[in-house]
């Protein structure tokens, strides 16, 4: 695919320009008006504000990049503005940039200069930020919320007025590599916030991190110093994961006025292998120790660009054994893709591969050439093939796929499992011919993803570190190397039950998608009874596994749903979510079966999707029997796919009670509309 690349210039620019890299466009706001995703915006050195032209809130789509200068963390390229934005969870809000989707923003500096004014805000998508500047904002640097999964990666929060970044609501993702100085709060968390923090400097803030309500964050070798308050300060029923016997935090504290660490929640929380002054820690703290086959450690290197690198233990391991080296400047250059020349070289010395008298079976690699001899050995080896026409190309880089396929077939891993896959989100992407390799590769514990765990991106060119994890794993799975324990290594997925009553059905691979998910599960017996009517408890249930929807309601309390009941608090989360209400005399009734219409009815309202037009009823046959309160809703899921109909598809009988299969394949549909899934 052809992506377009638009150049913007705030002081040589002008909109009425082509926007090619000679004739610039003025503002990101006509850029963004120019273009579609997938494309990328590229900023020159300047002032992108109000006062150039600018519109704010900039909204930058998915798959849209918009890219200043990575190598000093944008510091000539300031955004600096603010527009409104209603937010679904936080109301009316005044921030420079919405991020949707897997949007991405590039080195650049963030401003907001107004009184409580955001610089990125981040409402349930999944964007990247890397090597960008945070700076004077109003209130925070990013605010995350609704169900956000950000990859915050190797940024600069500096000097804001409350603090650096904000998570709130059921925020994820990774917050990796950044340094948070001089803000009243570096990091805070509250709501029910779960995203992983690590390797992170939080260092002359007031406060560090701050966690309260349910949040509960991973925090992993971060330095944490002379902040003049405190390091960590835990509030509500908050519970950081601060480290466990196999899994050590390796968090420095050290420095503060007041404390290293604070527990004023009603919860005990477990600190294991940071460091850590006792007499700066208050409140209830166990402190336990670290197993001894997985001792805290901090990596030292002799590469000026690995220091705080999450491959920098495979990699120096790689170099101990001989098997991988440097570059003369002192670098290791972990993100520079690799070529098949050099990967040749890499395998053929790693494994020990034997030599081969086949130097000219390529017609592009002359018998002189310095990797000739690598080239043939790995052919022979099973390790890499040619061409359809006879070339080797041994300057082409490496796909992360191709990578994993070579190690699975040129050590010789058998066995499979068909589920082997479901860890990933973008499964769809891996090519047939390599599934079985992928998956192999999975249960073996070969595939290291960072930042993201599930996210494979089997078509991007492998990095050097990726390599050099990847065949360290290999070494690990022959049993030539010791494990290496890391966040970020793929486990696969458990297998999944196999339902003596699924096979053939309709509905089997919407109920096997769900529970590859860990979001519906069948008996005791082995069954899953598709056909079964779903009562409205056990549908709330599902609701709240596959949506856990942000409040958007008070709670209401129902008089037939007792506290101690086993659904009480998913009826909860789903009726304050908008997804289901109760019955005007206060009950909620949850042994009911759920009918196929308020499923329907459900699932629009409580996604919130834009109505339809009610003449696509006319695709059913008994379309007079949909209650006019209905007909938009029936309307809008007929638009969105979210219905379907087995076995007449032109059949929609909406007061029928909906089964187990009819529940679970709408829910699928609807988490293709969220573009969580794939369709099936």
């Amino acid at each position: 695919m052809v992506v377009a690349t638009l150049h913007v210039n705030s002081v040589t620019g002008n909109d009425t320009n082509t926007g090619s890299r000679l004739s610039p466009f003025k503002t990101i706001t006509r850029a963004l008006k120019a273009t579609t995703a997938p494309g990328i915006i590229q900023l020159a050195p300047g002032t992108y504000s109000t006062a150039t032209g600018e519109v704010f809130p900039l909204i930058i789509p998915g798959e849209m990049l918009l890219v200043g200068n990575e190598s000093n963390k944008g510091q000539e390229i300031i955004i600096s503005g603010s527009g409104e934005y209603q937010s679904p969870s936080f109301g009316m809000q005044n921030i420079t940039l919405l991020l949707l989707g897997d949007a991405s923003i590039l080195g650049v500096t963030v401003t907001n200069p107004i009184n409580k004014g955001t610089g990125i805000w981040i409402e349930s998508t999944a964007p990247t930020l890397a090597n960008n500047t945070f700076s004077k904002c109003g209130r925070e640097g990013i605010f995350t919320s609704g169900n956000a999964k950000p990859a915050i990666l190797d940024n600069v929060f500096v000097q804001n007025v409350a603090s650096g970044l904000m998570m709130a609501r059921y925020s994820k993702g990774e917050v990796l590599r950044n340094v948070f100085e001089n803000n009243p709060v570096g990091i805070a968390m509250s709501d029910f916030a779960a995203p992983l923090v690590a390797n992170n400097k939080l260092i002359k803030n007031r406060l560090a991190v701050g966690i309260s309500r349910d949040a509960s964050p991973v925090l992993r070798r971060n330095l944490i110093c002379q902040n003049t308050q405190g390091g960590l300060l835990i509030n509500g029923n908050a519970v950081p994961d601060l480290g466990k016997p196999q899994d050590p935090a390796d968090n420095i504290f050290r420095d503060h006025k007041d404390f290293d660490l604070q527990n004023l929640s009603s919860q005990q929380v477990t600190s294991v292998g940071n460091q850590l002054n006792p007499a700066q820690v208050k409140g209830v703290v166990k402190f336990i120790a670290a197993t001894a086959d997985t001792p805290s450690q901090v990596i030292s290197t002799s590469f000026s660009d690995l220091d705080g690198h999450w491959a920098t233990a495979f990699v120096e391991a790689l170099v101990n054994k001989g098997f991988i080296s440097g570059f003369p400047d002192g670098t290791f250059q972990p993100a520079t893709p690799i070529t098949r020349a050099q990967y040749a070289a890499l395998i053929t010395k790693t494994f020990q591969l034997s030599a081969s008298n086949k130097l000219d079976r390529f017609k592009d690699v002359k018998t002189d050439f310095w990797a000739a001899s690598a080239i043939a050995s790995a052919a022979d080896g099973g390790f890499l093939s040619g061409f359809p026409d006879g070339t080797f190309r041994p300057g082409q880089n490496l796909t992360k796929v191709q990578a994993i396929v070579s190690i699975v077939n040129g050590l010789k891993f058998s066995g499979s499992n068909p589920n082997g896959l479901n860890v990933y989100s973008d499964r769809a992407q891996i090519p047939s011919y390599a599934i079985n390799a992928v998956t192999l590769a999975t249960q073996k514990l070969l595939i290291i993803n960072y930042p993201q765990l599930e996210l494979l991106e089997p078509l991007r060119e492998i990095t050097r570190a990726e390599v050099a994890a990847l065949i360290y794993q290999a070494l690990v799975a022959r049993g030539q190397a010791e494990v290496i324990p890391s966040l970020y290594i793929v486990k696969p997925d458990t297998e999944i039950p196999s339902f003596s009553d699924l096979v053939g059905h309709w509905a089997e691979p919407f109920i096997r998608a769900l529970v590859s998910m860990n979001l519906t599960q069948g008996f005791a017996d082995g069954s899953y009874q598709p056909d079964k009517p779903m009562t409205r408890a056990q549908y709330t249930a599902l609701i709240a596994a596959a949506f856990n929807p942000t409040p958007k309601r008070p709670v209401t309390e129902f008089t037939d749903v007792p506290g101690d009941f086993w659904a009480a608090k998913a009826i909860q989360i789903a009726a304050s979510g908008g997804f289901v209400g109760g019955f005007s005399d206060r009950t909620f009734r949850p042994h009911q079966n759920v009918q196929r219409i308020q499923v329907i009815v459900s699932l629009v309202n409580g996604l919130g999707l834009p109505a339809a037009n009610s003449d696509l009823l006319i695709a059913y046959t008994d379309r007079k029997s949909i209650p006019e309160y209905a007909r938009t809703a029936i309307a809008t899921a007929i638009q969105q796919n979210i219905i379907i109909n087995y076995p007449d598809p032109k059949l929609l009988a909406p007061t029928r009670d909906a089964t187990r299969a009819e529940v679970a394949a709408m829910i699928y549909q609807a988490l293709v509309v969220l573009k969580r899934v794939k369709p099936i």
